[in-house]
């Protein structure tokens, strides 16, 4: 296998020559590895297996990330003392410019320079935490507000596309294929009270009142790379980074990031969202947003976390219902306590809403 990657990092223009290459990080859709190059004043590299089982057109994913990266990298050419190599990824073309290669089993194989003294969190754990992950994800977006050119290639499209979703939802609820409709006929009941409500932002997007914009929809304080001081280096994690409504981004960082229990807790009592953390993120992602956000966009940031919660808990109780076939599981009621889970927190936003609308109005003015 050495030998194979070595082989595949070659054909790439990196600086340098290969050393090693070692598995790094624990991400769940893409294999990383840490190329480690001989000589001590050229740089390492991060290489990756795309699964292109999720992502099924990678030279428009490449594409995306290229157009993406260099419009970032222009932007911050204009702040003095930026940190190109540090403060946005710089993928590595390979010398016959597709930027991947593809091996002879069907893998598709990227090439990044290595951020060297770079951290992240896998959880937000105070407000100047989620502070600093909004204010990330906002230079994110408003850096990206006037890339020139045609829209993005939609990598997963109707990834967040919540209409969508409950008509599917509906259907697998009236098909009930695997006899497990009787056992969850109150979370059923729960989510459907509340569809029209849910359908809304795609809806408002289709009638022209929400402008489609570049948004990173992953956005988990672990996409954030800070310095040895926790200052904002770069968000990475590129992959989903296209067309969308910015509330997207909003309600998936509250969701992941301002819940006080997990995602699959079986303990209820544990999960809630952190008002302080909601109020960090929004502070530092309106500093960096508000003067490019339409009003109507502002108005959705609040309701977006609602919007993301009830999505996730529409998608994990219609993969329970239909026998669990998409998301990997390690118990027969996996899907079910993870539903449950997002209930609650959705409950918990549902209370506290009037005042999620107000710390929103609060920085926004």
């Amino acid at each position: 296998m050495a030998n194979n990657i070595e082989a595949i990092v070659n054909q790439f223009k990196i600086e340098g020559s290969f050393e090693e290459a070692k598995i790094f990080g624990d991400g769940l859709i893409n294999t990383t590895y840490k190329v480690k190059t001989k000589e001590a004043d050229q740089p390492n590299y991060l290489l990756q297996i795309v699964n292109h089982h999720i992502f099924k057109n990678v030279p428009e994913l490449t594409k995306n990330i290229k157009r993406v990266t260099d419009h970032l990298r222009s932007k911050l050419e204009q702040i003095p003392g930026s940190d190109l190599k540090r403060q946005v990824l710089t993928p590595v073309d390979t010398f016959d410019g597709a930027g991947f290669v593809k091996d002879e089993e069907g893998n598709y194989w990227r090439v990044f320079l290595f951020i060297e003294n770079a951290r992240s969190y896998n959880q937000l754990s105070n407000a100047n935490q989620a502070y600093v992950g909004g204010k990330a994800f906002g230079q994110f977006q408003s850096r990206l507000a006037d890339l020139p050119g045609d829209p993005l290639y939609p990598v997963l499209p109707d990834f967040h596309n919540t209409e969508m979703r409950i008509l599917n939802f509906i259907e697998r609820v009236k098909q009930d294929p695997v006899g497990r409709l009787k056992e969850v006929q109150t979370e059923v009941d729960f989510l459907m009270e509340r569809s029209e409500e849910y359908k809304k932002i795609v809806q408002m997007g289709r009638e022209g009142l929400l402008p489609e914009r570049i948004v990173h929809q992953d956005t988990k304080f672990n996409n954030v790379l800070l310095d040895e001081k926790d200052d904002i280096l770069c968000v990475i994690d590129l992959d989903t980074v296209m067309p969308g409504y910015v509330c997207y981004d909003i309600g998936d960082a509250i969701r992941n990031g301002a819940n006080t229990g997990l995602e699959d807790d079986p303990n209820l009592d544990n999960v809630s969202m952190n008002i302080e953390l909601f109020e960090g993120f929004i502070k530092g992602f309106l500093e960096e947003t508000k003067a490019v956000l339409t009003p109507a966009e502002i108005d959705t940031l609040a309701f977006g976390a609602k919007l993301l919660t009830y999505e996730q808990a529409v998608r994990f109780l219609d993969d329970y219902i239909d026998g669990d076939n998409y998301y990997k599981v390690n118990s027969p009621d996996h899907n079910l306590v993870r539903t449950r889970a997002q209930i609650k927190l959705l409950q918990s936003m549902e209370e506290q809403f009037e005042q999620m609308e107000a710390i929103v109005k609060k920085y926004a003015s």
